[in-house]
């Protein structure tokens, strides 16, 4: 059993709405192997995972997959389920799989992950685990889950960090993790993002993050705003912290000047002794050291974001309780195994350490670690509260008088902080703070907000909601996306769509086949209609509107870059890429293009003339607005939706119309298109219409959709390779990357309206071509379709499109569709010399399609010993010149 291919479906895909970890596996001698007859599998696997009992498989109920096991499976499904199993004991909560028969003993296994990491190390462990189950062999699972675990607490994300990013998704706000093991988020598209580091937002300074670090300059801004702080001086030196001390006369608090988390701090020094051995740890932490008037009370945590105070807890110490019978160690350790303990901030609570500190306090209590404190006696391990050094919290918010509300919010705005959380030691917190010597210690920069959304008593409080909030106000942090997918006109519909929205004054993002577009310039060049193109647009900050080409191959390997979309155009569905990736049927393929149909969230733009869009209908969310668009103004389909009151976009005596509710708007003649090429071209016009219909749900005017779709050029430089014109000697060449019979029908078509224009019939030419990736009938439906739509057809081959196939073989294949419907049919395998022999049988006034999949120079080097005049010329307007 292999593994044969394996891709990490990041977003919205095929199988779900959720990432999804995809493997082909190979099930190999062991295909014919099913649970039902190989001896003691199904009892060994469920003595080694019993959680699969809680798996209800396609049977719906409790322990439906293990009744799927006793009455036979084969080992790829067995395989999806111990990965989903493992992934929950290493701690990532996952419950989605499928497996599909792919033929031969191979299956697509389907499993959805929370972190890449753990999903591809446990498919592998699942692998090895069903395969020495089959052969009766043993398996280290303990060993397994522990590896997984160490995995899963590597990439895992910090508590507080967690808190603020499920309250961004909570709001709808799109979140990306920047890296895969570190607190970094972007949350929020294009120019509407905003980024976040554990709490530390976009809108946090680095100047008043600075001051916050400088404990001593924060005490002296905030004593000149009126904020009670308690006296302190810096020192270098033990010497120094000795007589600021004697100064102060008082018992008194060191630490380090920027320090955090409470590491170095020490309170409540009384003797030289003590001050000599907490200078020492707060040196272990920094150069300069704060020395101050130590403030007695208990030590409170506040936190203000979006200008307010989001939450307050009372913060404890460590401690254990003796029972008579174990050592204070041992007590630690049995308090460190609680669920709620975990390692630095990945959990709620964190371990309590057993350091010099807590041996310090010990011993000031007259114990040590392996003192047996008597029953029911508190031990307390910690001189300060930080949850970072194992405390507790209780939540206090609704005790704060006013007066602290407002002074705490002082505070940070003097700081110059959006987010800050304030440690406050005061005898009750429910008092005014002036009043009883109470003060504020330190402003912390990156707050820990864990105490707050998960305090160990009290009422839980939303702090992440509360820093949302502040980033985004009610915004939810998006900007518009316009999706495009279907299997022709996805390109020119998108560049269509991308020139209208920037010149009515938005800038905008772009991917397309040819490339990514910012504010319309090309920042990358190449097939980029996939998952990393639309997220390098969703994620540039200088986009206000993003037209994504979303393309089948790209929804296969890597799922939609995006959860959802305002409005999604799927254009038409018909015969391309079959037999690649398991899409095998039509049926398929349009549920491939529905994925993009079903992420709208305004509205969905859809072929009225084709049987394949009009059926995706059915299947959207009922508040999800449905606009058709045609060709046809008789359509059934469009006339129904219009009765009904929908909008839609359609073609009627030539002119272009926008249907709103009861109004009907001509936005323009289709003749005045450059892109339709005189009313040629009908599938430009189709694709103008579905932009339209995209523009109007997108909420543009009906203005800025005539001027854009009157302005849109289609040639060498805007559009390449689709539809784009040139002339050789009175010769209408048509340069365009059709590749499947579609396309070619509708090239067809347009040469022959472009051919008809003069006072007689002109011929048409093709000569075509086609990737060997495509099955024999379809290479065979190309040529039959060329020849049934064109006088004449050559037929060539461009050697990088081989694929795997012998020269001359794909040639041969459409040469032979050809035949089938036209006598007229030359095969030329060179590129430059089949466009030589076209142009010989062509005369002024007759249009030849040059089909190609590389770029315009092959027709200006097939010319360039031939027509050296023609050839500098198509050359020039090629280059925008």
């Amino acid at each position: 059993m292999n593994i044969i291919e394996q891709r990490l479906l990041r977003g919205r895909n095929l199988y779900s709405h959720h990432p999804c970890l995809l493997t082909v596996v190979d099930t190999g001698d062991l295909k014919d192997a099913r649970t039902d007859v190989l001896p003691g599998f199904t009892t060994r696997l469920l003595e080694l995972l019993p959680s699969l009992y809680d798996h209800r498989c396609s049977v719906g109920k409790y322990a439906g997959f293990v009744q799927t096991l006793q009455s036979g499976t084969n080992l790829a499904h067995v395989v999806e389920h111990v990965t989903l199993a493992l992934q929950c004991l290493a701690g990532t909560t996952v419950n989605t799989g499928r497996t599909h028969d792919a033929g031969n003993g191979r299956y697509r296994v389907v499993c959805a992950y929370e972190l890449e990491a753990v999903v591809t190390e446990a498919f592998d462990a699942a692998m090895a685990l069903v395969k020495a189950l089959a052969r009766g062999e043993g398996f280290a699972l303990a060993e397994t889950v522990a590896a997984l675990r160490e995995t899963a607490e590597e990439h895992a994300i910090g508590t507080s960090t967690g808190a603020i990013v499920g309250a961004a998704k909570a709001r709808g706000i799109p979140v990306l993790r920047l890296t895969d093991t570190a607190n970094l988020f972007l949350l929020g598209w294009g120019a509407r993002q905003k980024r976040l580091q554990a709490t530390i937002t976009a809108d946090t300074g680095h100047i008043a993050v600075g001051i916050a670090s400088d404990k001593q300059l924060t005490k002296t801004l905030l004593q000149d705003a009126g904020v009670p702080v308690p006296e302190g001086v810096t020192v270098r030196t033990l010497e120094q912290a000795q007589r600021a001390a004697r100064r102060l006369g008082c018992t008194v608090t060191v630490k380090p000047l920027d320090g955090n988390h409470g590491r170095g701090v020490t309170t409540r020094c009384n003797t030289p002794d003590e001050l000599a051995v907490a200078f020492e740890r707060a040196r272990a932490h920094g150069r300069t050291i704060i020395v101050e008037r130590y403030v007695t009370g208990h030590d409170y945590r506040v936190l203000v974001a979006d200008g307010r105070v989001a939450a307050a807890a009372l913060r404890r110490p460590p401690a254990v309780t003796g029972d008579g019978k174990s050592t204070v160690r041992q007590l630690v350790e049995r308090e460190n195994l609680k669920p709620a303990r975990g390692e630095g901030h990945t959990n709620i609570l964190t371990k309590i350490p057993l350091d010099g500190h807590a041996e310090t306090l010990l011993a000031e209590q007259g114990f040590t670690f392996d003192s047996v404190p008597p029953a029911g006696t508190p031990v307390q391990l910690r001189g300060n509260a930080n949850l970072s050094t194992g405390g507790t919290a209780e939540d206090v918010t609704d005790l704060l008088p006013p007066e602290t509300r407002a002074l705490c919010v002082r505070a940070v705005q003097k700081i110059g902080l959006d987010v800050a959380g304030l440690d406050i030691v005061c005898g009750d917190i429910a008092r005014p703070l002036e009043e009883q010597g109470g003060a504020i210690i330190e402003v912390n920069a990156a707050p820990g907000i864990r105490m707050h959304q998960y305090p160990s008593a009290g009422t839980p409080r939303n702090a992440g909601e509360a820093i949302v909030d502040g980033m985004f106000g009610k915004g939810d942090g998006r900007i518009p996306v316009i999706a495009v997918t279907g299997t022709n006109g996805k390109t020119t519909t998108t560049l269509m769509l991308e020139h209208s929205i920037r010149q009515s004054g938005l800038r905008t993002g772009c991917t397309t086949t040819e490339g990514v577009f910012i504010d319309g310039h090309c920042v990358r060049k190449g097939d980029c209609a996939g998952y990393w193109s639309a997220r390098s647009v969703l994620t540039d900050p200088n986009v206000d509107f993003a037209v994504l080409e979303t393309a089948r191959g790209g929804i296969l390997k890597r799922g939609l870059a995006f959860d959802r979309c305002d409005v999604a155009v799927v254009l038409n569905v018909s015969q391309d890429h079959l037999g690649l990736d398991g899409v095998n049927t039509m049926e398929d393929l349009a549920r491939v293009k529905a994925v993009v149909a079903k992420a709208a969230s305004r509205a969905v733009v859809l072929n009225a003339q084709d049987a394949y869009c009009v059926a995706m209908a059915a299947d959207l969310d009922e508040q999800v607005e449905r606009l058709y668009f045609s060709c046809d103004a008789d359509n059934p389909v469009l006339l129904r939706h219009l009765e009904s009151g929908g909008r839609a976009a359609y073609l009627q005596d030539g002119a272009l119309i926008l249907a709103d509710g009861t109004r009907r708007h001509r936005i323009l003649w289709a003749e005045e298109m450059p892109s339709a090429l005189d009313g040629c071209a009908r599938h430009n016009i189709a694709n103008a219409l579905a932009a339209g219909a995209a523009m109007l749900a997108a909420g543009l005017q009906i203005a800025q959709i005539a001027d854009g779709l009157a302005s849109f050029v289609s040639d060498n430089v805007r559009n390449p390779l689709r539809t784009n014109v040139y002339d050789v000697r009175g010769v209408k060449v048509l340069v365009d990357y059709a590749h499947n019979p579609a396309a070619y029908a509708a090239l067809g078509q347009t040469a022959r309206g472009m051919s008809s224009q003069e006072t007689r019939q002109h011929r048409t030419v093709a000569v075509i071509t086609a990737p060997g990736d495509r099955r024999d009938e379809d290479l065979e439906k190309i040529g039959e379709t060329c020849g049934e739509v064109f006088d004449e057809v050559i037929v060539y081959e461009a050697p990088v499109e081989h694929r795997g196939r012998r020269p001359g073989e794909r040639a041969a294949l459409m040469a032979a569709g050809a035949i089938r419907a036209s006598t007229r049919v030359h095969l030329e395998l060179a590129s430059g010399a089949a466009l030589r022999l076209a142009l010989t049988r062509c005369q002024p006034g007759d249009v030849m399609l040059f089909a190609t999949g590389t770029s315009v120079a092959e027709l200006v080097e097939a010319l360039r010993d031939f027509d050296p005049a023609s050839a500098e010329s198509i050359a020039l307007a090629a280059a925008g010149g």
